[in-house]
């Protein structure tokens, strides 16, 4: 649906009659309040949505569309307001989004956006654009945020275990197989986004697309490698099992090959056929590529454990200076079925316990990955939180007795980052940017302008994303104005 008009909340189109007489200026904010799964979240999204929504003018044809859609929907319509945004405006949104840099790491309860009008007679356009803004930014900053905890959990046991860089563990550690587990393509293209902020790892097409379409990202966001399916598999027959492992190994005699082998009987296929009859296609791929093979199916621990200890018997493993065992390079395990974060950490505190370095399995998310979310995983919100009538600025918030954790702040807000990682939130009409020796005004707010009047501003790449969710603040974060 390309009619931004009709990007709302039905009762949205009612409430331009809803303001105090003497309304010209509406600042409301989205924020993950505390009490969701996560203390942190990643912000990630909008500049996705400036892209793809904000940028086209809004024409009189959708103007006269949405009002057809509305009368016929029983509701009012402010068909004049919107003809006065095409005539004056151009059909650009006379609007300002401030936000944070994309790719923060900010506790719950951080102001991540703030939006206001620029036309004093578009004070209702504030809060008409909360439905289609909030579900840009709350969908693809709660898949960001669960892939970056993911990250920290399996980057806890890596660091156990693995005597190499554990960033090169970690990249591709956890795989996103989501694509056909979503509700749309543009689900598949906004969470295949976000995982790649912390891992490298999919096989979401549309991923990769939108980073580059929205950021700016190289055609390598993420990368992946020749797989088989049952499909596949099972097309050879049983009797023919072994061919048809054969026939991969040898169709990608180099780089990295994933099988999956449960088809039929999975501990036959590792003990005999992966060890023992193609154990020399499985060792010609020592520095050359990896073997790595996938139980589809079962017990996570359990299959995992009982995978590791018969490739020991036939592929020696080496113990590394942690004192843990890792496999030959060539040959892995890849655990992709009905898993979550916690079974991971389940497997991998077996793995740890028997005395298995976690590099020796990659791990794949589908649906829990892209899927398994909604705006209460961190329990998001966009409020009005400042107006103006008649010259005065007014301080609004909500602050219900039945539940003080749904309140809102109280005024437009600033957002302050530390050299070490803090962040500080307070009213802007508290705050004051710093004189310099020079005269100029060093000015610490992080809730930048990245979208005024129909033009995107501030923009930021993909790159800069990434290295954002990986490091605290940098000096070149910092804006500095006259």
């Amino acid at each position: 649906m390309d009619n931004l008009i009709l990007a709302t909340d039905s009762y949205k189109t009612s409430h331009f009659k809803q303001y105090p007489p003497g309304t010209i200026k509406v600042t409301s904010y989205i924020e993950a309040r505390a009490g969701g799964d996560y203390e942190r979240v990643v912000f990630f999204g909008l500049q996705a949505f400036i892209r793809q929504y904000l940028l086209k003018p809004v024409t009189m044809t959708d103007v006269f569309e949405a009002e057809a859609v509305f009368k016929a929907h029983g509701v009012p319509f402010n068909s004049e307001g919107w003809e006065h945004i095409v005539k004056k405006h151009n059909g650009r949104l006379p609007i300002v989004i401030e936000a944070l840099p994309e790719g923060s790491v900010v506790p719950v309860g951080t102001p991540l956006v703030q939006v206001y009008n620029t036309d004093p007679m578009c004070f209702w356009l504030t809060s008409y654009l909360e439905t289609a803004l909030l579900r840009a930014i709350w969908y693809p900053t709660t898949v960001a945020t669960l892939s970056w905890h993911a990250r920290q959990k399996l980057d806890f046991f890596v660091r156990q275990t693995t005597d190499g860089d554990p960033n090169a563990v970690l990249d591709f550690m956890l795989h996103d197989f989501g694509a056909r587990g979503v509700s749309s393509q543009e689900s598949a293209m906004l969470g295949g986004m976000a995982h790649l902020i912390n891992f490298r790892g999919t096989d979401t097409v549309e991923g990769l697309i939108g980073a580059r379409r929205f950021y700016d990202a190289e055609l390598a966001a993420g990368f992946s490698v020749p797989a088989s399916e049952h499909s596949t598999m099972t097309a050879w027959g049983r009797d023919q099992e072994d061919m048809a492992y054969g026939n991969m190994m040898r169709q990608f005699p180099e780089g990295i090959v994933s099988i999956v082998a449960d088809s039929y009987d999975y501990e036959h296929a590792v003990d005999n056929i992966f060890g023992h009859h193609l154990r020399g296609l499985v060792d010609d791929r020592a520095g050359k590529g990896r073997v790595v093979i996938r139980p589809d199916s079962g017990d996570p621990v359990r299959t995992v454990i009982w995978s590791l200890r018969s490739l020991e018997k036939n592929f020696e493993p080496r113990v590394n200076a942690r004192g843990y065992k890792v496999l030959p390079d060539h040959i892995r395990i890849l655990w992709g079925d009905g898993i979550a974060v916690p079974q991971m950490e389940g497997v991998l505190a077996y793995m740890q316990a028997e005395g298995w370095a976690a590099e020796n399995i990659v791990f794949g998310m589908g649906g829990a990955l892209l899927q398994k979310v909604n705006r209460d995983t961190i329990r998001f919100a966009m409020k009005a939180n400042e107006i103006v009538v008649d010259g005065e600025v007014r301080d609004i918030a909500k602050q219900p007795r039945t539940d003080p954790t749904k309140a809102s702040k109280a005024g437009a807000q600033v957002v302050l980052f530390d050299p070490f990682g803090g962040v500080e939130v307070m009213r802007k009409s508290n705050y004051r940017p710093v004189m310099l020796a020079d005269g100029s005004y060093a000015d610490f707010n992080q809730l930048v302008p990245r979208f005024k009047g129909g033009v995107a501003i501030n923009e930021t790449t993909f790159d800069e994303v990434r290295a954002r969710s990986k490091s605290v603040l940098k000096k070149a974060d910092v804006k500095k104005v006259a």
